[in-house]
């Protein structure tokens, strides 16, 4: 089992920042990609940004220039700093990660998602 626990969200005016963590923890032997969705009500969830093991990352063309993710191995942390946030970046963002079990075994695992409204 890999538990993830994403914090960070709330309330913030437009053009303000947020910086989310997503800390993953359980029996697994490390964790290859990593990445922040969200999902805005009534919308399908999208992918804001991912991130691999190499470092490689990629992001959503709504957040380039904006939004940076980055990672801890060591703490098997992931992070997504927020800056110049957007009314139309209100949502729910959930943390999502491939841990890996075992040679060529892999587990992908949500978190519960943490919430972030944009208004004035």
């Amino acid at each position: 089992q890999v538990q993830l626990v994403e914090s960070g969200g709330g309330l913030v005016q437009p053009g303000g920042s947020l910086r989310l963590s997503c800390a993953a923890s359980g029996t697994m032997l490390g964790i290859d990609a990593m990445g922040w969705y969200r999902q805005a009500p009534g919308k399908q969830r999208e992918l804001v940004a991912r991130i691999v093991s190499g470092g490689n990352t990629n992001y959503a063309d709504s957040v380039k220039g904006r939004f940076t993710i980055s990672r801890d191995n060591a703490k098997n942390t992931l992070y997504l700093q927020m800056n110049s946030l957007k009314p139309e970046d209100t949502a729910v963002y959930y943390c999502n990660v491939d841990a890996i079990m075992g040679w060529n075994r892999y587990l992908n695992a949500w978190g519960e998602g943490t919430q972030v409204t944009v208004s004035s």
